[in-house]
């Protein structure tokens, strides 16, 4: 993981498993995540839960947040550059993130907590934001889950 320092920058790659011809396991593709957005590269998704292990993966839309909201499994694969915000929200997922590189902030109604290199955070559904005060691009995993709301959780 250490190798993935940014998408734009090519150092991040997907490796993927699946069958051969014969039934035998193997590598099915070995190549740069696919960007959807200049910072937004959607490294799996699929089609239903749970999924069909032998469907392909959908090629990245033009807004692959979208698709968090479509009653599919999402791995994103996001860069932050410095200054980045990603304003107030709310999804209806459950988001497992990891923190490849740099800082990111995250923002709740009640206070903010900087996640570095290493951190994993769970949001579940709540409202939210994301902003990078640091002075390097910030590299994220968010693996995103249909999930239903909190109960009495604010909604944007």
């Amino acid at each position: 993981m250490s190798e993935v320092t940014s998408l734009t920058g090519g150092k991040g790659r997907r490796v993927v498993t699946g069958l051969d011809g014969a039934g035998r396991s193997c590598f099915t593709h070995d190549d740069p995540v696919p960007l959807a957005t200049a910072n937004v590269g959607l490294a799996w998704a699929t089609d239903a839960i749970p999924a069909d292990n032998a469907a392909p993966c959908p090629p990245p839309p033009a807004n692959p947040l979208a698709m968090m909201h479509e009653g599919r499994a999402v791995f994103l694969v996001i860069n932050a550059p410095p200054g980045h915000f990603a304003p107030m929200h709310t999804t209806e997922t459950i988001d497992y993130l990891t923190v490849v590189s740099g800082e990111i902030t995250l923002i709740t109604e009640e206070g903010e907590k900087v996640l570095r290199a290493g951190d994993v955070c769970i949001d579940r559904g709540i409202v939210h934001a994301w902003r990078n005060d640091g002075a390097v691009e910030a590299v994220y995993t968010c693996v995103a889950v249909p999930a239903h709301p909190l109960p009495g959780a604010t909604r944007s």
